[in-house]
């Protein structure tokens, strides 16, 4: 998104939401893992708005929800989707580009938003217009009359609202997915004023607010140099490492020392054996945790600390947290800890950062006080001065709102981008796998096996299409392998409302399915569209190629 529009969040505000008239959301499944905003939905509906789903899984939630504060909808059920398009695993990118040309051609862009706010608006319609529609469509898995209804909806539409998430974002091509939906929404001059935009929707409060304190590879030079002459100190200019780098450099012994600061890191990683032995491969790994999880027993190194820390319920002091809309508030916390001993995370890299290196240049001792933490933001971190006096009043980060088409660019305008989509449909004998979570888990952390949207009693299901599994021989509850290269499971075979060629597991539980291979500009993990095989559980590999199996590739 940066890369479009100088800034890598929400150009929205929560009260857009109240203005829009279309929400188009791509690879995103709120009913299960934003509830909160499915109440904005139903609102909208009730408006006359309309909502737009696309994601190769048909969610039961998506098509019909029930909001629990809301009497009517609860006793009654609210109607979501006005238009539900399932194109194969991967294929959105081929889709939108389809949709961009179609509107181009139409004539329903708005030529004079692109030629006064965006970038390189020549090349990139001259693009369009070259395109083979019906080509991208086959690449996609979406019919013309999908496209043909898609397209309709987003001309009548006055303000439109893209939202996307994991679906988009998890990827080979996950960068590119997120240029053409902002690509699509910029023709259509839906960025840049309000009750429209681009909304990446984002589940946990810290994913952002961690990228806007500086906990990244690279610093922005600005913070950078704010953090120099704040601290009178010559930062290092060299890049550190991202995720997936760390966990590339402790497998081949690199790393000698890790913290794990919350969550359940192994299991968050691609391939789950490689990540384990990564982890192991560590001499020393200190856990801060909250909750005990599989990854302290699979991915601790030769020697291991844990460390129980409070949840941030539990927090003694006030702690602040941002949320997707770049809106900064105060979370109170109070609730009782399991024991009043624990500590919180900041009170133990305060206390360790004083015993190490003194008060100096960082006021370690300070910055046990949370008032002095956020002090300290104000100070360091660009457009972060509110939160000095967040106690008084909550507030949007300035600059990431655009309600006017003005961007965070050189220039200020928009970037467009020219992209070649990738072929999405699966490959012969084989299924796209996409991996999701249900309703019962926070991240990597299983609270429930059970999910009620999808009407099975544990996780270790593959999702499967029925036509597709008859095809291969298979009924409803067989247990089945599912293989790729980096490993195989046995899993139980369930008929769901994916489209034909496709295939959906578990997420952590079919990391281990999946390889290590990310976006190579983002480089994050590729946890969706992963090659598979999958056949009956007392059929050998070699039999998986079958006339039934060639049945089905053919009907893919």
């Amino acid at each position: 998104l940066a890369k479009s529009l100088g800034g890598g969040t929400a150009t929205v505000m929560l009260e857009d939401l109240t203005k829009a008239d279309l929400v188009v959301l791509i690879g995103a499944n709120p009913a299960c893992n934003h509830p909160r905003l499915m109440a904005h939905l139903v609102d909208l509906k009730r408006r006359g708005g309309k909502v737009v789903v696309i994601n190769p899984f048909e969610e039961l939630g998506l098509k019909r929800f029930k909001v629990p504060s809301d009497l009517r909808s609860l006793l009654f059920g609210s109607k979501i989707a006005d238009l539900y398009l399932q194109p194969h695993c991967g294929g959105d990118l081929a889709f939108l580009k389809a949709a961009a040309a179609k509107i181009y051609r139409d004539g329903h862009a708005d030529m004079h938003f692109l030629a006064q706010y965006c970038n390189n608006h020549e090349a990139f319609c001259a693009d369009l217009e070259a395109e083979d529609i019906d080509h991208l469509l086959e690449k996609s898995g979406i019919s013309r009359e999908g496209l043909a209804q898609f397209c309709e909806t987003l001309a009548d539409s006055r303000k439109t609202i893209f939202a996307w998430a994991m679906g988009i974002t998890h990827h080979q091509h996950g960068v590119e997915n997120v240029q053409m939906i902002a690509n699509l929404a910029l023709m259509r001059g839906m960025v840049g004023k309000p009750g429209a935009g681009l909304l990446p929707i984002r589940g946990h409060s810290n994913v952002q607010g961690v990228g806007t304190v500086g906990v990244v590879p690279r610093l922005k030079p600005a913070m950078a140099e704010n953090l120099a002459r704040h601290l009178h100190l010559d930062l290092p200019e060299s890049p550190g490492l991202d995720t997936f780098h760390c966990m590339q450099a402790a497998h081949r012994g690199e790393m000698d020392f890790a913290v794990l600061l919350g969550g359940n890191l192994y299991a968050a990683n691609p391939d789950l054996k490689w990540a384990g032995e990564a982890l192991r491969n560590i001499p020393f790994t200190l856990f801060v945790s909250t909750t005990l999880n599989l990854g302290h027993i699979h991915g601790h190194g030769r020697a291991a600390l844990i460390l129980p820390v409070r949840t941030r319920d539990e927090e003694a002091q006030a702690t602040s947290q941002e949320s997707m809309f770049n809106f900064v508030r105060l979370s109170l916390g109070g609730n009782p800890p399991p024991h009043a001993s624990l500590p919180s995370e900041t009170a133990i890299f305060a206390r360790v950062g004083k015993e190490l290196l003194g008060d100096q240049p960082v006021p370690w001792s300070k910055l046990h006080d949370h008032r002095e933490i956020r002090n300290f933001i104000a100070q360091t971190v660009p457009n972060m001065h509110p939160a000095a006096k967040l106690e008084k009043e909550e507030f949007t980060i300035p600059g990431r709102i655009f309600h006017q088409p003005r961007f965070n660019t050189e220039n200020g305008k928009a970037n467009l981008a020219i992209l070649s989509p990738p072929d999405a449909r699966p490959a012969a004998n084989a299924f796209n796998l996409t991996t999701f979570r249900s309703e019962g888990q926070f991240n990597t952390i299983i609270y429930e096996d059970e999910d009620l949207y999808r009407g099975v009693t544990h996780r270790q299901v593959v999702f499967v299409n029925p036509q597709d599994l008859a095809d291969l021989g298979l009924c409803e509850k067989d247990w089945a392998w599912v293989e790729s290269q980096a490993s195989k499971m046995r899993v139980q075979a369930i008929e769901a409302p994916i489209r034909r060629g496709n295939v959906a597991m578990y997420f952590p539980e079919a990391n281990a399915l999946v390889p290590g291979i990310t976006d190579p500009v983002s480089r994050t993990p590729v946890f969706k569209r992963i090659p598979v095989r999958l056949y009956p559980a007392e059929t050998s590999a070699t039999a998986a190629t079958t006339p039934a199996a060639e049945k089905a590739t053919a009907a893919k």
